[in-house]
């Protein structure tokens, strides 16, 4: 007898939704579902999400009875180079958002190894139900050619000198002259026949075959870091999920080497040593006391916790409990996918590319990452780690237990800001009983680390109150840089986030 009576699935685009929904319809489980719209979302969300970027997932399954965790995101590129590359090709490029601006490193010399591919093939051997062939028809007729809708046109703009840097990222995205605008059609004929050959070959060609020897190639005549060798040496890696305590509730997230798992846990554990508020959501003390959980959270990170190895034996000191008492005297590209199928399958799937390289490996109409060249990424400087090691990550795809069921699927898109979208999500979910869509839909804020970046839908009253103790920068409307929460209570609804142009799809 099924749990649940109609499946729901929450991205950030229509066409994610439909492709996943597309394959709950014909038999599919929520792991056939999810990589569907992995491989869906690499063609309508090329500056978001890519074949040749990161992820993370976190999968509940029922046949299994246990909740899985699958690390298919970048390793640091450099095995078996033959010579050493002194001068990489590396440079910044800034990224101007509505109310802040960050810088990002591009060129072949960002380029990580690559393990979206592997991961999402890895997910389907060992989860799915239906055919491979089947599971990716959507995807293939999506790159052949769909409509740009406003987001992504959107995100586009603000990518265009990586979008653009190489002739075949022009051919894509700026054909005849002009840059692809809302409603224009995206065709990217390498990548629907690169997805139709993958259905034949489980990626062998792009790991160890002919695209394999042009990349290593084109790296190493262009002053490029990936190898030959690093590609075929990658392994999807297959880990427990970290485990945190709260409000009576278990929240299951991405353990190391993934650093965003940790950080919300840390929050977490913080918010509960701290008690529940005795304050309503968007008062000014709500403002200062999150605030002052988000610089405790920087503070402790900064003070030598520099692994999520670090941050989860801190979640058991006395170190701990005093960090509440800090906080009372202070009174990327990202896509995420949450399914939850009729079953009980549910998974949190969050994917990256970065910025993108602006490299394409050759052929296939994929843009390859620049983790490389993302500092929040390289604590230590860039390119300080060795050749094969996996990179941590700010990605967090979680799930949210009570009684050995799951009660949510939540995760989040946007770099250094996914930890405090996801925490704020959940305190309003279950401290403030706020509806999962009015969780999501709701401001947030930001530390940055100078500033505390608002968004508008709090009182001038209330901001003055923050204003006397921090900082702020009011934002004039919400917005991507905010992250992008989509999130699934199974069986119940769902809840996908504005700002990055979410979709939510329930399949009866």
């Amino acid at each position: 007898m099924n749990k649940y009576n109609k499946s729901i699935v929450a991205s950030g685009h229509s066409l994610v939704c439909e492709a996943a929904a597309t394959v709950l319809q014909e038999g599919g489980n929520a792991f056939d579902a999810v990589v569907a719209a992995g491989f869906a979302s690499s063609a309508v969300e090329p500056a978001l999400n890519s074949l040749g970027g990161g992820g993370l997932l976190l999968g509940h399954s029922v046949a299994q009875g246990q909740n899985l965790f699958f690390d298919f995101f970048v390793d640091t590129p450099g095995l078996g180079a033959n010579n050493a590359v002194h001068e990489p090709h590396f440079f910044p490029v800034t990224v101007q958002f509505s109310g802040s601006k960050q810088d990002f490193n591009v060129g072949l010399g960002s380029v990580a190894v690559p393990g979206t591919l592997k991961g999402l093939l890895h997910i389907h051997k060992r989860l799915g139900f239906m055919d491979l062939a089947d599971v990716l028809v959507p995807a293939i007729e999506l790159a052949r050619t769909h409509r740009l809708n406003k987001k992504q046109a959107y995100f586009l703009k603000l990518l265009y000198p990586i979008m653009s840097l190489l002739p075949e990222g022009t051919a894509i995205y700026e054909p005849n002259g002009k840059y692809l605008q809302e409603g224009d059609q995206l065709v990217n004929g390498d990548l629907a026949a690169f997805i139709e050959e993958v259905a034949i070959d489980k990626g062998e060609n792009f790991y160890k075959g002919e695209t394999a020897k042009k990349i290593g190639q084109e790296m190493e005549d262009k002053n490029g870091l990936l190898t030959r060798d690093d590609l075929a040496a990658y392994q999807v890696q297959e880990r427990s999920p970290m485990s945190v305590p709260f409000r009576g509730y278990d929240f299951y997230t991405a353990p190391a080497p993934s650093m965003g798992g940790a950080l919300i846990g840390l929050s977490l554990s913080l918010q509960s040593l701290s008690g529940l508020p005795d304050y309503e959501f968007g008062s000014g003390e709500y403002l200062v006391h999150t605030t002052g959980l988000m610089q405790e959270v920087e503070r402790i990170r900064k003070s030598g916790f520099s692994t999520a190895q670090d941050l989860q034996a801190f979640l058991g000191s006395n170190a701990c409990e005093q960090s509440t008492e800090n906080i009372r005297l202070f009174s990327r590209g990202t896509t995420h996918i949450s399914i939850a199928d009729k079953k009980g399958n549910c998974a949190a799937m969050t994917c990256s590319n970065g910025e993108g390289a602006g490299y394409f490996a050759p052929g296939t109409g994929v843009m390859l990452n620049n983790m490389m060249g993302e500092d929040d990424l390289h604590p230590q400087g860039f390119h300080s780690s060795p050749p094969g090691q996996r990179v941590g990550s700010m990605m967090s795809p979680s799930l949210l237990m009570k009684d050995d069921d799951v009660k949510l699927v939540i995760g989040s898109g946007g770099s250094k800001r996914i930890r405090t979208a996801v925490s704020q999500v959940l305190t309003q979910l279950i401290d403030f009983k706020r509806s999962i869509q009015d969780s999501v839909n709701a401001p947030r804020l930001h530390w940055d680390g100078e500033f505390v970046q608002l968004e508008p839908g709090f009182s001038a009253t209330e901001i003055e109150l923050l204003k006397k103790q921090v900082n702020v920068n009011e934002w004039e409307a919400q917005g991507v840089y905010f992250g992008g929460v989509h999130a699934v209570i199974p069986g119940e609804e769902g809840a996908a986030d504005a700002r990055r142009g979410g979709k939510v799809m329930e399949i009866s």
